[in-house]
C-alpha cells in the first residue's frame, strides 16, 4: 500500500520527498511516513484519477478551513464500515438503530450521517431512524422499544445526550448507548470518565460505548467501555513521540495518535492525527485530548 500510494498519490510523494525518504528502503511500518492531517485542508490527496463519487467535509466554525475527503468508490467506505459494525456489534439486523446526531444532520457531507444512514436502513427495523430536535419522541421511543426487549442503538453526539438527559431519566436493559465525541460548541468540554459517569447514571447503563472516526477515514474503531478502542482487522494505530514526529513510543505513553486505515486506498492510508492518545499491548489504544499550538513545538512536520 504505501510503494503504491507514493507512486500515484502525488501529494503524499511530495510529502515524502520533502523529508527525503527512499521508498525502496522503507521496510517496516515504523519507517513509513504519515501525512499530516491539516493535508485534507489544504490539498486534494488522491491516489487515483477516477471521477470523485463522494465528498465528506468535515465541520469547523465560520471562517475554518474544513477539511475534504475526495472519494473515487464509495463501496470501499460502505464495506469498510459494514465489516467493522459486524466485527464489534454482530448482526446489523438485531438492532433498531436511532440516531440523535442534530449538528451532523443540519450540514452536509457528513461521512457519519452517510454510515449511520446505511445502517438505519439495513437494520430492516420500521422504529430506526433520525432524530433532530424531537427528543420528546426519542425518549417515548427509546423507553418503548427497551421495554420491549428490542435491541436498541442509540448513537448520538455528546451534547444532544446530555441535553436529552436533562429533561428525561431512563433505567435501560436493552440498549447500547453510543457517543460519537464532541461538545461542538454547545457545552463545556468534560473529562472522559465524568462524561461516561453521567451518561451512564443517565440511561441506566453500565457502559458508554464509543466511535472513533474521522472525515477523512474511511474506518472507524470503537470502545465497548472505558474509553479502550479497539481497531477492525485493516487499521491500526502508532503513537509518535510528542518531541519528534517521527519516531514511535511504547508501554502505554503518551504521543499523537498516527492512523493505518488500508480502506483509504484511494486517499492515504497513513494519516498522523492531531490526537493525543496511548497504546497497549493488545493494540487497543485510548484517546486522551488534542494537541494544542504548544504541543506541537516538537512536530513540526503538523505545521508544515
Amino acid at each position: 500500500m504505501f510503494r503504491f500510494q507514493h507512486e500515484h498519490n502525488n501529494v503524499y510523494r511530495e510529502f515524502c520527498d520533502y523529508l527525503g525518504v527512499d521508498s525502496q528502503k522503507v521496510k517496516s511500518l515504523e519507517k513509513i511516513p504519515f501525512l499530516p492531517i491539516s493535508f485534507f485542508k489544504s490539498h486534494d490527496v488522491m491516489t487515483d484519477e477516477h471521477p470523485v463519487q463522494q465528498i465528506f467535509t468535515s465541520s469547523g466554525t465560520t471562517g475554518m478551513a474544513t477539511s475534504r475527503h475526495l472519494v473515487t468508490d464509495v463501496s470501499l467506505y460502505e464495506e469498510s464500515y459494514r465489516r467493522a459494525f459486524a466485527q464489534f456489534y454482530g448482526n446489523i439486523e438485531d438492532y433498531a438503530v436511532l440516531a440523535l446526531l442534530p449538528s451532523y444532520l443540519e450540514r452536509g457531507g457528513s461521512s457519519l450521517i452517510y454510515m449511520v444512514d446505511d445502517l438505519i436502513k439495513l437494520s430492516n427495523n420500521p422504529d430506526s431512524g433520525f432524530y433532530l430536535h424531537n427528543q420528546e419522541e426519542l425518549a417515548v421511543k427509546l423507553k418503548m422499544l427497551d421495554e420491549a426487549g428490542q435491541n436498541v442503538l442509540l448513537i448520538g453526539v455528546t451534547y444532544a445526550l446530555l441535553d436529552m438527559l436533562e429533561a428525561h431519566q431512563f433505567s435501560l436493559q436493552n440498549t447500547i448507548i453510543m457517543e460519537t465525541g464532541g461538545m461542538k460548541g454547545r457545552r463545556k468540554e468534560m473529562i472522559r470518565e465524568e462524561l461516561h459517569a453521567v451518561l451512564c447514571k443517565g440511561f441506566g447503563v453500565h457502559s458508554i460505548h464509543s466511535e472513533y472516526g474521522m472525515t477523512e477515514l474511511l474506518s472507524q474503531a470503537y470502545s465497548l467501555g472505558d474509553g479502550i478502542f479497539e481497531c477492525p482487522d485493516w487499521m491500526r494505530i502508532l503513537v509518535r513521540d510528542t518531541e519528534d514526529a517521527l519516531s514511535y513510543v511504547d508501554g502505554g505513553k503518551t504521543g499523537g495518535i498516527n492512523v493505518i486505515d488500508l480502506a483509504n486506498i484511494n486517499s492515504c492510508a497513513f494519516i498522523a492525527t492531531q490526537d493525543l492518545g496511548k497504546k497497549y499491548a493488545d493494540g487497543s489504544f485510548e484517546v486522551l485530548g488534542r494537541f494544542d499550538h504548544s504541543d506541537i513545538r516538537g512536530c513540526n512536520l503538523m505545521v508544515m
